[in-house]
C-alpha cells in the first residue's frame, strides 16, 4: 500500500459517513513530489471532532510520517482537517479543526493533541486545492469550497512570514524556498512549486544573496546534502532581503487589488497578479 493510499484509508475509517471529501495539493501537482516533498492532503467533514478523535488521528499518524515513521524514513505527510460550514461561506481568517506536520512531531509524540484554531494559511492551502482539483475522495473541490477573495491570499501569505522566519535556524531549507514562493506568487499571480519558485527568484537576487537559496534549491532536488555551515552567515541578510521584496510586494498588491479585484486579472481564480 503507498503512503497516500495508507492516509486515505484512515481518514475513510476515521470519518466514514462524515466525510465529505479529500484532496491532494502541494508538491504532487505542482511539479511532482521532490525527495524532500510532503504528501499533502486536505480533509472536510460536516461536523467538527472530538479531542478523542484528533489524537487517535495523531497516533495513527505518527507511524507512517517523515523520517521516523516505522519500518524506515517516509515522506512526511501533511493533513489538514476542516469542517464545512467553519469555512463555507468563506470567511477569514478560517478555522482550521486539525493539523499534522512533521514540524509538530516532537509536541505530539510528547501527548499534546491538536486543537482547533483559526489559520490564515488555509488562504493559500484552499486556493492550491481548487487549482489542483484532484479528488482522492468525494465530489470536485469546487462543490465543496468556495473560492478565496484575493485580497484574503495576499493576508494569508504576508500573515504567514513571522512564523516562518521564527523557524529559520531549524527549517532553514524549508523556509527559504517557502518565502521564494511566497515572494513568487505576490509578483506573479502564480502559485508554483519551491523549485519553481526559487528559479524565478535567483533570476531576480542580487549576486550576494543568490548562493543561499541555490542551496537549498539543490538540497529540494536532491542534488545536495543539508549542509548550511559555510552558508550560515548568508542565511540572515538573504532572508532580511526577501522578506523585505515580500513586504514591498505585498502593499503594491493590496493597493492594487481594491480597484483590480473584480476585473479579468486573476491570481488563480482570486485576484490580479502584480508585475
Amino acid at each position: 500500500m503507498t503512503q497516500t493510499a495508507a492516509v486515505v484509508r484512515l481518514v475513510a475509517e476515521t470519518f466514514g459517513a462524515d466525510l465529505i471529501g479529500m484532496y491532494l495539493h502541494g508538491s504532487a501537482l505542482l511539479g511532482g513530489l521532490r525527495p524532500h516533498s510532503d504528501v499533502d492532503v486536505l480533509v472536510v467533514v460536516r461536523e467538527r471532532t472530538t479531542a478523542r478523535t484528533r489524537r487517535a488521528l495523531v497516533e495513527a499518524l505518527l507511524p507512517i510520517s517523515g523520517d521516523r515513521a516505522d519500518g524506515g524514513p517516509a515522506r512526511p505527510v501533511e493533513l489538514t482537517v476542516v469542517v464545512q460550514r467553519d469555512v463555507r461561506p468563506w470567511r477569514f481568517p478560517p478555522r482550521c479543526e486539525f493539523q499534522y506536520g512533521e514540524w509538530l512531531r516532537e509536541a505530539y509524540e510528547g501527548g499534546v493533541t491538536p486543537e482547533p484554531e483559526p489559520s490564515a494559511d488555509l488562504a493559500l492551502l484552499f486556493t492550491m486545492v481548487l487549482q489542483g482539483d484532484a479528488p482522492l475522495a468525494g465530489p470536485p473541490p469546487a462543490e465543496v469550497l468556495d473560492a478565496v477573495p484575493y485580497a484574503d491570499v495576499v493576508r494569508a501569505l504576508r500573515a504567514g512570514v513571522p512564523e516562518l522566519l521564527a523557524e529559520l535556524g531549524s527549517d532553514t531549507r524549508n523556509v527559504l524556498l517557502t518565502l521564494a514562493r511566497i515572494w513568487s506568487t505576490l509578483r506573479t499571480g502564480t502559485i508554483s512549486s519551491k523549485g519553481a519558485a526559487a528559479d524565478w527568484a535567483l533570476a531576480r537576487l542580487p549576486e550576494e544573496h543568490r548562493p543561499v537559496l541555490a542551496h537549498a534549491r539543490a538540497v529540494y532536488r536532491g542534488d545536495a546534502e543539508e549542509s548550511w555551515e559555510p552558508l550560515l552567515p548568508a542565511v540572515g541578510p538573504h532572508a532580511a532581503y526577501v522578506v523585505a521584496e515580500i513586504e514591498r510586494a505585498a502593499d503594491e498588491a493590496e493597493a492594487g487589488g481594491e480597484a483590480e479585484a473584480e476585473g479579468e486579472a486573476e491570481i488563480l481564480g482570486c485576484g490580479p497578479p502584480q508585475p
